[in-house]
């Protein structure tokens, strides 16, 4: 007799929100890793340096239409780095995706990303305010 086991990845468990920005960040961390020589592990510590790329991005004065896809993913990569550290979840509507952090704040990673281009926001400090639980 055999006993059949159901393997279930993470992908699966998750809302289908989830879909789009797991497979963004991802292709980030392996871009970084095989262009940039950087890795990038999903801790809070890693969006310094995903805040300093977007700094050089924006000194190099990249055309925004040139980077937009670059700046999706780090956005994407943070609100994976948000959604491990709080347990949030991605929800999606009208194309966009955000993050609901447990306590039922909202929060949009990759118009920060964006923000960061325009040198107004920083991932890091997205980070640390959604994990907070401060309102």
């Amino acid at each position: 007799m055999t006993t059949a086991t159901t393997v279930t990845t993470q992908q699966e468990t998750r809302p289908s929100a989830a879909t789009k920005p797991v497979r963004w960040a991802a292709d980030t961390v392996t871009a970084m890793r095989e262009g940039a020589r950087l890795r990038l592990d999903y801790s809070a510590r890693s969006l310094w340096s995903v805040d300093r790329v977007i700094e050089d991005i924006r000194r190099e004065a990249a055309p925004y239409a040139a980077v937009e896809t670059v700046l999706r993913g780090f956005g994407a990569y943070a609100g994976e780095v948000i959604a491990r550290q709080t347990g949030g979840e991605w929800w999606a509507s009208g194309g966009e995706h955000w993050l609901r952090t447990p306590d039922g704040r909202l929060w949009d990673p990759i118009k920060e990303a964006r923000r960061c281009y325009t040198a107004e926001g920083s991932l890091r400090l997205l980070c640390r305010d959604a994990s907070s639980g401060d309102h």
